[in-house]
């Protein structure tokens, strides 16, 4: 698996490569010698700018869909400011778990819209977590019925369609992969292979 730092490397190398060409190009087009050596220096500025700022996007919560089975390490609710135009968010630092409720060990941060509703379940995750209670959940399709245990966010293969809480296809919170229907419950006891016993 492809780590974040090496990711940034990889975009920051891209756009070298893509200057690169682009340059080559001007330096057979027929203009001024010293519009070719500022096109240089601009390219060569430009993408050790984007290696510094995307270095900088690192750690931020991403807008997008969680994974289908996970742990909740930690969480925190920021409340709406109508005073300052922040209409609140809920960030959940998570870690995959596959079939037998094994964590994957990546650790990522997710950002949700803020709801009421979905605040206070949030926040009682987050009170159990302290009590050291660890709290999982699960992602499913937008629009289905949630129950305990389930967690009704939207995932990357869901078909199009919504409740009355989203829009479908054109809610922006469906294009980001989210849905304000959550529910954590208790992490499920890991599922470890029978013992042979002689």
């Amino acid at each position: 698996m492809m780590g974040l730092e090496t990711s940034v490397l990889g975009l920051s190398l891209a756009y070298v490569l893509l200057s690169t060409i682009l340059l080559a190009v001007l330096i057979w087009l027929p203009i001024r010698r010293l519009f070719k050596i500022a096109a240089i220096l601009a390219a060569s500025a430009a993408y050790v700018a984007v290696f510094f700022a995307t270095q900088g996007l690192l750690g931020w919560s991403a807008p997008v869909a969680v994974p289908d089975r996970f742990q909740v390490l930690w969480t925190r609710v920021l409340e709406p400011n109508p005073s300052r135009g922040e209409p609140g968010a809920i960030h959940l630092w998570l870690e995959e778990l596959d079939d037998a409720n094994l964590p994957s060990g990546v650790p990522r941060a997710y950002l949700l819209p803020y709801s009421p509703e979905l605040a206070g379940r949030v926040s009682a995750a987050q009170a159990e977590i302290e009590k050291g209670h660890p709290q999982g959940g699960r992602a499913q399709f937008f629009g289905s019925p949630t129950h305990a245990g389930v967690m009704g966010f939207v995932n990357a293969g869901a078909p199009p369609g919504g409740d009355p809480s989203g829009g479908g296809l054109l809610d922006p919170e469906f294009l980001g992969g989210q849905s304000k229907s959550v529910d954590l419950i208790p992490l499920p006891r890991p599922v470890l292979p029978p013992k042979n016993i002689p």
